[in-house]
């Protein structure tokens, strides 16, 4: 017997009655919570995949769980003539795969939700005994398994894989209450992901209404006016189209060597691309200049309305420069400056990150193939054109939406953050038993 089943058992014995942070009303006068090893509570399943009779394969990815390998990889990665040492799992099994990342720093534990199907033996598989479990399901989501793993796993693992033995995972601690308190709070956290899926639904139903508008905002290729026109243009005539560079004062690249002055906790502002998100400026990871340095570069400082335009990793995604960082510097980025008589600064970041822009950008009229762009060939791209009027109405109706989904993705997070912050103190944790 391991040590750390020695341990888990002597937890038992003891039966330390705990309680978790959070109790729902008509549960405060019950029972302390117990800690029962997970052998004690379920089976690992040990049956392999005799003649290979089945041939779908799963795996347990972090972020979306237990999937079919051909769909999450796009392909078959274990082929027939491989699958017989495979195990089987049936569906509502759970899996424990010991490859670590930034998302599950012990490797995630996910419930089978799709199906029969065959794993790769490098996982662990295990079923529990009372088919309620789904507050085991949101138990693995929280981190309060995780210290028990680090303890149990050995010295010396590979540095993406954690390395436990089957018999110290089976005798991980798991926090039992009464049945009726452990499906109140399944049963709470279902409505609160039901929450969260609809929430989901809205944001993506606004960005696809925000692309089909863009898409009749805009001319089509080989088009001389938009499909779709605010009711007091319907009669102003066909759209002009102009190289951006006839319709800017300036278009030049943003400083390519800042990012070697830059890391300060003060100085001048930089703009890097991680910056520029969806049409707007995100400062949550600003830089800072040196002074000095910055000083032989003014001539490329920022003013308030210029576009940035990302020229490498995304092309193609751009945002205005709001009235704060007037006089800041972007690293590497596209800087535009138009011209505002004839051309709004809103419209081209709009029209930029529409279809027209980005077929422009990313290259698609050259067979699709992504090109990091310079400031010659945005000098080139056509800009299609209304009246100053017409462009910022436009601007000023996509901007209006960009304000809405940014509402409702806040809301979205915000009901992902209390969820996390829920489920971490719904259960008790196997710290305040070790200690």
């Amino acid at each position: 017997m391991s040590s750390k089943q020695q341990t888990s058992d002597v937890m038992e014995e003891n039966k330390q009655a705990l309680l978790p942070k959070l109790r729902f009303p008509e549960f405060r006068e019950a029972e302390g919570w117990k800690f029962l090893p997970l052998n004690r509570l379920a089976i690992r399943a040990k049956q392999k995949n005799r003649d290979e009779q089945i041939d779908r394969v799963l795996t347990n990815s972090a972020e979306f769980g237990v999937v079919d390998q051909r769909d999450f990889f796009d392909k078959d990665i274990a082929t027939q003539g491989k699958l017989e040492g495979y195990v089987v799992v049936e569906r509502d099994s759970y899996v424990y795969n010991p490859r670590i990342s930034s998302t599950a720093p012990v490797g995630p534990i996910s419930k089978n939700k799709i199906g029969t199907g065959v794993m790769s033996p490098l996982y662990t598989v295990f079923k529990f005994k009372d088919e309620r479990n789904d507050f085991y399901e949101y138990f693995f989501k929280t981190t309060g398994w995780h210290t028990y793993m680090r303890q149990a796993s050995s010295t010396g693992a590979r540095h993406d894989r954690m390395a436990i033995s089957n018999e110290d995972f089976m005798a991980m601690p798991l926090p039992v209450s009464s049945p009726a308190e452990q499906q109140k709070i399944a049963d709470c956290l279902n409505s609160l992901d039901g929450l969260i899926a609809a929430q989901g639904r809205k944001v993506a139903a606004l960005k696809t209404h925000k692309k089909g508008l863009m898409q009749q905002l805009f001319p089509c290729k080989g088009e001389a006016k938009p499909r779709l026109r605010f009711p007091e243009f319907q009669n102003t005539g066909e759209w002009q189209t102009l190289p951006l560079a006839a319709l800017a004062d300036k278009i030049m690249v943003g400083i390519a060597s800042a990012a070697t002055h830059a890391y300060r906790e003060s100085g001048v502002p930089m703009l890097r691309n991680q910056n520029i998100k969806e049409g707007k400026i995100d400062d949550s990871s600003l830089l800072f200049i040196d002074p000095v340095y910055e000083a032989a570069h003014k001539n490329k400082r920022l003013r308030a309305g210029d576009v940035i335009t990302v020229r490498t990793g995304y092309p193609g995604l751009s945002a205005v420069v709001p009235d704060r960082y007037n006089n800041a510097q972007c690293f590497t980025s596209l800087i535009t400056r138009p011209k505002k008589s004839v051309l709004d600064a809103d419209f081209l970041c709009a029209l930029i990150n529409s279809e027209i822009g980005k077929r422009f950008i990313l290259g698609a009229e050259a067979g699709g193939a992504q090109k990091n762009v310079n400031a010659g060939s945005l000098e080139a791209l056509p800009v299609y054109h209304p009246e100053i009027p017409e462009q910022q109405r436009i601007a000023t109706c996509l901007s209006s939406l960009d304000e809405l989904i940014t509402a409702q993705t806040q809301k979205l997070e915000a009901l992902k953050t209390h969820k996390n912050g829920l489920m971490q103190q719904l259960f008790p944790t196997t710290e305040v038993v070790e200690a």
